[in-house]
């Protein structure tokens, strides 16, 4: 099965966490993606995606979980955040963090392992934000 695009995963997260009022932003407009979320404590609450032990500091994973693929990336001790791992740019999944870049193996982007910002194309957007927090010692959907 192909991968999901971005549109797919964040229409899909917003289907499980938000009320269907809210689906009107899954139309077909360019509005901005919502910002990573930094990091968290407890408050339960959202689907377990990996444990904070298994994302290093400085690094980062690909996960499955409840909005399907997920790019985990641990910027500090007490910080996450999560992208959706398709590269915008012709829709490969991107390789985990090195050297504080995420590069996409099709066609050579270069993303900010910290923010998912484009660093250099042929990509023309940066990674697509997915909501996540730490709970104890989990990392979960926001």
């Amino acid at each position: 099965m192909p991968d999901p695009t971005r549109r797919t995963v964040v229409c899909g997260l917003l289907a499980g966490l938000v009320a269907p009022v809210s689906l009107a932003a899954c139309s077909t407009s360019d509005a901005p993606p919502a910002a990573p979320s930094a990091s968290g404590g407890g408050g339960g609450g959202g689907t377990p995606l990996a444990k904070l032990a298994d994302v290093p500091v400085g690094g980062g994973t690909i996960v499955s979980g409840g909005p399907g693929k997920v790019l985990l990336v641990r910027p500090s001790e007490n910080e996450v955040r999560g992208f959706d791992p398709v590269c915008p740019h012709a829709g490969v999944t991107v390789s985990a963090p090195s050297g504080g870049s995420i590069t996409c193996p099709g066609h050579g982007s270069v993303f900010d392992a910290a923010t998912g910002e484009m660093k250099k194309g042929p990509a023309t957007t940066g990674l697509t934000a997915v909501a996540v927090r730490i709970d104890g010692q989990d990392i979960v959907t926001a």
